[in-house]
């Protein structure tokens, strides 16, 4: 007995001194993160606990499938666009609003830069030491050359090729479909056609699988621990890393051999380009480039595609109107052929359904930015290193800017459209998404090859949508399909 408490009284000395520890570093915590917010000055808002912060609360709205919540409940409660929380464990100040939108994305590299957690940075982390925000900059510079219209319309065609086998390999004779699902492989598929030139299905399968670990895990909780969603992602984009050096290395030598056109992807682009000092990116720095474009692409096209299904399943009247526009347009082609870059002119209808999908249901919720110096923005102090949080649903689910704002009015759009710096489905400013135009165009020709197939209904109509960094159905919205040709369409 007495050589047990001999062994015991160090380990429970150990487990005091721990403890203690533990308390008095909690408090150091809590005194630390109040103190940071005594300031007079700074916006008002509450921020909840030491480290968690709001985070929770924050989340949870928009788990429960009503992100504008967290914004609005705040707006109201301290009669201001601009108010303090905490997320991620990092002081935050929510702008919301147009004037908000309008000063963050004009003061971009003046007072503000991008910000991404560092969780982010660990899985799309840089072979050099530049930082997921830098190596976002040097990208901005060099994809609008690839994705702005007049590229787009040389790689127009192959868009529409793409899309009709698509749904001839996964729409044409089913009954049901998961959307969602679909959706994700289609946008997948069109991608790695595009940025790679990957056109065998099986090759295009096999670098999606790692793609759905990297989706499920970037955003999750920065466990690195073996099984855990962030691990896995981990590991998924090591592997995606390998195959996109194995795709670099031999498309150097088809270039050199004549076997590949400098013209034909993004990866033939960003090996033949330089920048403004005459360097050319190295392999390192273009596979990270590929995988954060193949990412964004694929989550946020994905979004659009699949809540513009969603609400022409629920909205006879808007598919009706969609069809008859797109029907104009097939009737005055040959048999199968292709859809040519003037169609989209007369897709006007069809694009103020799509703009009218991404109001309600943003395919981007918002982005962070870090004060880059102490500023100051409608009389509140912000300081430096704070994060900055601006909101699409601040304006888009707004009264004020949309009246009736859960009311589906592709209207809106009409004419000189909503109000500058209201509508921000992909952010704004210079660090504007720069493949909006992309998605425009993908969204509208998959439009196109749908109605013209198919009408549908949704299977369950009062699915729950979930909100992350992207939408998504909770049950990956199944719908039941009409084929125009094959059976009569649901009245």
């Amino acid at each position: 007995m007495v050589m047990e408490q001999y062994y015991l009284h160090p380990i429970m000395t150990l487990l005091l001194a721990l403890v203690s520890f533990l308390a008095i570093s909690l408090l150091v915590l809590f005194y630390r993160h109040r103190s940071q917010f005594t300031d007079n000055n700074l916006p008002p808002g509450k921020v909840g606990y030491p480290l968690i912060g709001e985070s929770y609360d924050f989340i949870s709205s928009a788990w429960k499938g009503h992100p504008e919540k967290f914004i609005f409940d705040r707006m109201s409660k301290n009669s201001s666009q601009v108010f303090k929380s905490s997320l991620l464990g990092e002081r935050t100040a929510f702008f919301c609003g147009d004037v908000c939108n309008k000063f963050l994305f004009s003061k971009e590299d003046k007072l503000v830069k991008l910000w991404f957690p560092s969780s982010v940075d660990k899985i799309f982390f840089s072979s050099t030491e530049a930082s997921t925000v830098e190596e976002a900059a040097k990208t901005r510079k060099i994809i609008p050359n690839f994705v702005k219209l007049d590229a787009l319309q040389r790689y127009f065609g192959i868009i529409d090729q793409c899309t009709q086998s698509h749904f001839a390999d996964s729409w044409e004779n089913q009954k049901e479909v998961h959307t969602f699902e679909l959706v994700k492989k289609y946008t997948f598929k069109i991608a790695a056609r595009l940025f790679v030139s990957l056109e065998d299905q099986k090759d295009v399968d096999k670098l999606s699988k790692p793609f759905h670990l990297v989706n499920a895990g970037w955003a999750s909780i920065p466990i690195d621990f073996p099984g855990t969603p962030y691990n896995k992602a981990i590991k998924a984009t090591n592997l995606i890393r390998k195959d996109l050096y194995k795709m670099i290395k031999q498309r150097k030598v088809d270039l050199a051999e004549g076997n590949a056109s400098p013209t034909q992807d993004i990866l033939a682009h960003m090996l033949l380009t330089c920048d403004e000092d005459g360097t050319y990116l190295k392999e390192s720095d273009i596979v990270d480039k590929i995988l954060g474009l193949l990412v964004a692409g694929f989550d946020t096209v994905s979004a659009v595609l699949t809540f513009t299904v969603k609400y022409l399943g629920e909205l006879p009247h808007i598919y009706d109107a969609i069809y008859k526009e797109q029907m104009e347009i097939v009737n005055a082609k040959a048999p199968g052929e292709l859809l040519k870059w003037e169609d989209l002119r007369k897709m006007k209808y069809s694009w103020n359904v799509t703009q009218e999908v991404m109001r309600i249901t943003p395919p981007v919720q918002g982005g962070f930015k870090e004060a880059s110096t102490d500023f100051v923005f409608n009389g509140f102090t912000i300081p430096k290193g704070w994060k900055l949080y601006w909101s699409a649903n601040s304006t888009h689910k707004n009264a004020d800017f949309f009246p009736e704002p859960d009311k589906f009015d592709p209207s809106r759009f009409e004419g000189n459209g909503p109000a500058p710096y209201t509508f921000i489905p992909f952010g704004g400013g210079p660090r504007m998404c720069p493949g909006n135009e992309y998605a425009r165009v993908v969204a509208l020709v998959f439009m196109h090859n749908l109605v013209k197939r198919f009408k549908w209904e949704n299977i369950f109509p009062d699915e729950k949508t979930i909100y992350g960094p992207f939408a998504r159905p909770a049950k990956g919205l199944p719908v039941r399909l009409f084929h125009h040709q094959k059976s009569k369409a649901p009245p």
